[in-house]
């Protein structure tokens, strides 16, 4: 593939939109929860789930607060527990003491999202330990599939089927070797704008779970990505603290210029990265993690460099054994909602004029909050950049740039220069820009803003500036 090919590579509107969202939530709630464990053995105990203050709008509510616009419902993890009252399995909340058996989590908490504006997805654990055909091939997939077609068939519209790789044995040792693909065709099937996340083709896992990322996130990656993760040798094997906290041996880049050359020949897809992590050492509730709480400056500087990185971001919120999410978690949600809120602002990009080297009526609108603007150069200019000027000195903090990547990811290197009394200088420079670049600066006082592209593929785009004084908000 010759590099106009690659530049060319462009999101689905899937992918598009559900990298729109920026931030969203997990929640991992279960027996696992009542049992004080991440992973349980299966066959656990039902009798011990009984939430009794659970209420699933005050969950959607507290993460919609801190600025997240879907939520991601463990519906059934590795144990077999399922939240839902499954008619392929007798290990579910029907079967537990829960609102007298009559309860349904996945109900409860998809209304509770399309109710307040959030779009709902859900987590379907390849591996059942509760499941005995686990191991026996078609048979189990078709268990596998059925409750698929479950929550994809009873509850509305869903945005997400996040499906890791875990793959333990089964009775006696016995090996799974999922059906990957009858699994992508019954959710294309049923829910054709849903995407299919990690174990899947549309988004791709960042690669750890300590909240890492790269320096430069490239959306447009080697095809060999969307198999990465399916492959059972490399799934988690056991119930590991280390690995949520761990970084793996996943290349650091992916998709520069060095890179291309590496895979010459290959195949290349559009697959942008996402960012999961927990707001604790663990995804399941523990009381004696109480005091391990991310803060919310910790938690936004982990969202500047996803979102803000060309990523999306996935925290995972537990709640307690009383269906609660805790005061601490609730705390450090609230503070970081603010701050991202902050960046929202749009006050000092009200009286701005934005110019560029050419194309300056599509330039000019690059203030507006509108979907599908594009601002690129024509095609003769050869150094292009961009102007942002204010009727008066201002001060600012923060900029945030986004290519329109319905035209693929192009810019590899920029620059931001600052005026002040007519002296320039350089505030910040970067390399990749993709669906959103956020930086953040010192204090800076400018009379203008100039983002100047040097280097590229083909064109640089862009769909959106703002800049922002967050000290002042």
């Amino acid at each position: 593939m010759n590099q106009a090919e690659i530049f060319n590579v462009r999101p689905s509107g899937r992918q598009l939109q559900w990298q729109k969202l920026e931030f969203y939530g997990f929640i991992h709630f279960g027996i696992n929860t009542m049992l004080g464990v991440e992973w349980g053995a299966g066959h656990g105990d039902i009798s011990r789930f009984n939430p009794e203050e659970l209420d699933a709008a005050e969950w959607v509510e507290v993460l919609k607060n801190a600025g997240m616009k879907a939520v991601i419902l463990t519906c059934k993890h590795h144990d077999g527990f399922c939240l839902w009252p499954s008619r392929y399995s007798a290990h579910t909340v029907a079967h537990s003491p829960w609102r007298g058996g009559q309860g349904d989590l996945v109900k409860e908490v998809s209304e509770a999202c399309r109710e307040q504006g959030m779009v709902f997805g859900v987590y379907l654990s390849p591996w059942d330990r509760t499941e005995q055909t686990y191991g026996e091939g078609k048979a189990y997939d078709d268990f596998y599939v059925n409750q698929l077609t479950e929550l994809l068939t009873n509850y509305g519209g869903i945005g997400c089927v996040w499906l890791d790789g875990a793959n333990g044995e089964g009775p006696g040792g016995k090996k799974q070797y999922y059906d990957w693909d009858r699994y992508y065709a019954a959710i294309r099937r049923l829910q054709p704008g849903c995407v299919i996340s990690v174990c899947g083709p549309d988004i791709r896992w960042v690669g750890n779970e300590a909240g890492h990322t790269r320096q430069e996130e490239w959306s447009v990656v080697p095809k060999l990505l969307q198999n990465a993760e399916k492959i059972a040798e490399k799934s988690q094997q056991a119930d590991d603290g280390g690995f949520s906290r761990s970084l793996n041996s996943m290349d650091e880049d992916l998709g520069s210029r060095a890179a291309l050359a590496a895979y010459e020949g290959g195949e290349w897809v559009w697959y942008p990265a996402e960012v999961n992590t927990s707001i604790r050492p663990g995804w399941f509730y523990h009381k004696e993690e109480d005091g391990q709480v991310r803060s919310g400056s910790e938690l936004f500087q982990i969202y500047l460099n996803a979102v803000g990185g060309n990523a999306t971001f996935l925290l995972n919120i537990p709640p307690n054994p009383r269906g609660v999410i805790a005061e601490a978690d609730r705390k450090a949600l609230v503070d970081l909602g603010h701050r991202i809120a902050q960046l929202e602002d749009a006050s000092l990009m009200q009286a701005a004029a934005v110019t560029a080297s050419s194309a300056g009526d599509s330039a000019a609108r690059l203030a507006e909050d509108e979907d599908g603007l594009c601002w690129k150069p024509d095609e003769e200019d050869k150094a292009p950049w961009v102007e942002i000027e204010f009727p008066e000195a201002l001060a600012l903090d923060t900029v945030i740039l986004q290519e329109q990547i319905l035209e693929g990811q192009r810019v590899e290197a920029f620059e931001l220069w600052s005026e002040t009394r007519q002296e320039w200088s350089k505030a910040a420079e970067g390399t990749v820009i993709g669906y959103k670049k956020i930086l953040r600066l010192p204090q800076t006082r400018a009379d203008r803003l100039k983002i100047v592209f040097k280097q590229f593929r083909g064109f640089p785009t862009l769909a959106h500036i703002r800049v922002v004084n967050t000290a002042e908000i």
